[in-house]
C-alpha cells in the first residue's frame, strides 16, 4: 500500500472558487492521474481502493470531485464575494 500515499493526497486538493477554472482544475487533475498510473504502475489493490474513493467522493457529490460539478451542490459563500473572485 505504499503507492497509496502518493493518490490519496489528490482527492484532497480543492477545486478553485472560479467557474471558468474547473476545466483547466480537471485536465490538470486527470492527466496526473493518467500519468501517474502509465509511469509509477500502482499495485492492483491500492488502484481500486483509490478508484473506490473516487467513486465514493463523485457519487455522494460532497463537492470536492474534480470531474464534474454536481448540479444540486452549491457554491461556497466565499464564491460570491467578488473580493475573492476579482483578485
Amino acid at each position: 500500500m505504499y503507492c497509496l500515499q502518493w493518490l490519496l493526497p489528490v482527492l484532497l486538493i480543492p477545486k478553485p472558487l472560479n467557474p471558468a477554472l474547473w476545466f483547466n482544475h480537471s485536465m490538470f487533475m486527470g492527466f496526473y492521474l493518467l500519468s501517474f498510473l502509465l509511469e509509477r504502475k500502482p499495485c492492483t489493490i491500492c488502484a481500486l481502493v483509490f478508484l473506490a474513493a473516487l467513486f465514493l467522493i463523485c457519487y455522494s457529490c460532497w463537492g470536492n470531485c474534480f470531474l464534474y460539478h454536481c448540479q444540486d451542490a452549491a457554491l461556497p459563500d466565499a464564491a460570491h464575494d467578488p473580493a475573492i473572485v476579482g483578485t
